[in-house]
């Protein structure tokens, strides 16, 4: 299926070397951010207050939201809980008097004062005042088990990524690859950094599906140039990379485009709870298409990918061997 075909080969790789320019710095300037501000993590990362609130009919989030940053919570998550009646709030660990205590004693005991305090003020939302159900403390131990964990799992994916395009590819592929997809990841945590939005678990976890998105889309096209290196004769690598990537244009644009639409609906329509899972995946969908055409592309062409690691060599004395050196 073609959305539209292109016949003149697009000359992309001709300003390569500007689009690893701008690259390189929103990439510095991502990392920048990201020392300098650092990431504005959520009560997952950060330890806090869990509570569980029910409501006797469905329960008014918009309302909730202004009366918790009312009482000082601005950044409290709020979100349904298995029904439009039950709602679950995160709010964030409150310094108190026995902070210095090492052992922080009553960290668990100031939870249940602060799951108290927010249910007054919650009083307000409705007719009938909600009914609190649940309230848990998360310790700071259990958020750095949460970010140990999510590094590893990024990790994981990194090494697993290179291993299938070491295998599937070739060598240079593979390192392009991981270059350009590290190169989407640091820009998706860099705008966080830079707008302090608030770094979550589902956050985490777009930042895990983009991954494997660009790697979707960098198999697609380094496909493409593997192919016509076979096909073709007399083409230089830059030239092999432009036909490449022009062929899976119209691919490219019904993929992504669609895609994107979805996910768009969801950062539009889909409320508080998904806004932020659906914002890093707007800009991942965005850079990953990027930096698999104008920053994997360059980097294997400068890496020396060539025709001849495509093409087995023949054995002179191969009876299925032409006059002209062809294999039949």
């Amino acid at each position: 299926m073609e959305f539209f075909r292109i016949k003149k080969d697009i000359p992309i790789m001709r300003h390569a070397l500007a689009f690893n320019i701008i690259s390189l710095i929103t990439f510095a300037l991502a990392v920048f951010f990201l020392i300098v501000r650092g990431l504005n993590f959520s009560v997952e990362f950060t330890g806090g207050t869990l509570m569980e609130v029910h409501y006797t009919d469905s329960a008014p989030l918009a309302e909730i939201r202004a009366a918790l940053e009312k009482g000082g919570y601005s950044d409290a998550p709020v979100q349904n809980f298995g029904s439009s009646q039950d709602v679950l709030i995160r709010l964030p660990l409150v310094p108190h008097d026995a902070a210095t205590d090492p052992a922080a004693a009553s960290a668990a005991p100031d939870a249940a004062r602060q799951g108290e305090l927010a249910l007054k003020m919650l009083s307000a939302t409705a007719a009938t005042p909600p009914e609190l159900r649940r309230v848990e403390f998360v310790g700071p131990q259990v958020g750095k088990d949460l970010a140990e964990n999510g590094a590893l799992a990024l990790l994981f994916v990194v090494v697993g990524i290179m291993i299938y395009l070491a295998f599937r590819f070739e060598w240079r592929f593979s390192v392009s690859t991981i270059i350009a997809n590290l190169h989407d990841v640091t820009i998706i945590l860099g705008f966080f950094a830079f707008f302090q939005w608030e770094f979550s678990l589902s956050v985490l976890a777009a930042v895990l599906a983009v991954l494997g998105y660009s790697v979707n889309e960098s198999v697609v096209v380094f496909d493409r140039v593997r192919e016509t290196f076979r096909k073709t004769r007399g083409l230089t690598t830059a030239q092999v990379l432009d036909r490449a990537i022009t062929g899976t244009m119209s691919r490219t644009v019904i993929t992504h485009g669609s895609t994107q639409a979805v996910v768009l609906s969801m950062l539009i329509f889909g409320g508080e709870t998904l806004h932020n899972f659906a914002l890093a995946l707007t800009i991942g969908i965005c850079f990953g298409i990027y930096s698999s055409i104008l920053v994997a592309s360059p980097i294997v062409m400068w890496l020396g990918v060539s025709r001849e690691q495509f093409i087995k060599p023949v054995k002179a004395n191969d009876p299925n061997m032409t006059a002209d050196g062809a294999c039949v």
